[in-house]
């Protein structure tokens, strides 16, 4: 054996007898880096996980789904984020627009300003939009943020995301925020956007669904 060998066995060996702890160290930040990844907000995705959904990718980056293969839209009710009891139920009948959004999230400040807009300008069309205001954990957060961005249209209040999971498997990734969907008129999920959307992008989504007859 030479020399050279020898000296790369011994130390080796040296670095083995410290690898436990090495590992412990390692798998320490690595969980840390995890928690920090699934925290943090989404520029945007295309998958929603898997799942028998029926959505087909646009050129746009917007997905749709056939009026007849979509899945009816959960039962969504709770507080909102003003205080008052939510229920999305409440509007069937309208195109219902769900923005999912968190205060903390930069990508969703950057498109608030366009969804008001765009819910200014097709209330009297028999669009409602609606917010999901998810892992606020104060809600004065999320009320600094509508009164800031200037957001009149109300929002659930899911902190811990529970309203999320009621959404069939492949429908929303719970780490990817923001989120939209427009309901049609029936309570049925018929578009999804997993990326910001601005607003010529957010009414090109709203707009085939908007022009179904009644």
């Amino acid at each position: 054996m030479s020399a050279a060998s020898r000296v790369f066995r011994r130390s080796n060996s040296a670095f083995e007898k410290r690898s436990p702890s090495r590992r412990a160290v390692l798998m320490t930040v690595g969980g840390a880096v995890g928690v920090l990844v699934l925290s943090a907000c989404s520029s945007g995705g295309t998958s929603g996980g898997g799942g028998d959904t029926h959505f087909v990718m646009g050129t746009d980056g917007i997905a749709r789904v056939k009026a007849g293969e979509r899945d009816a839209a959960p039962e969504l009710s709770g507080k909102s984020v003003a205080g008052p009891q939510l229920d999305v139920a409440s509007y069937k009948g309208k195109v219902v627009v769900l923005n999912v959004w968190g205060s903390w999230c930069s990508p969703c400040r950057a498109e608030a300003p366009g969804f008001q807009k765009v819910s200014e300008s097709l209330k009297s069309k028999g669009v409602q939009f609606v917010g999901i205001n998810t892992r606020d954990t104060n809600n004065d957060n999320a009320l600094a943020f509508e009164k800031q961005m200037g957001v009149t249209y109300p929002s659930l209040s899911d902190p811990t995301g529970k309203l999320l999971l009621r959404f069939k498997k492949g429908t929303l990734n719970l780490q990817t925020i923001p989120s939209t969907l427009v309901i049609d008129r029936e309570g049925r999920i018929a578009a999804r956007s997993l990326s910001p959307l601005s607003e010529e992008r957010l009414r090109e989504m709203i707009d085939p669904v908007l022009a179904e007859k009644a």
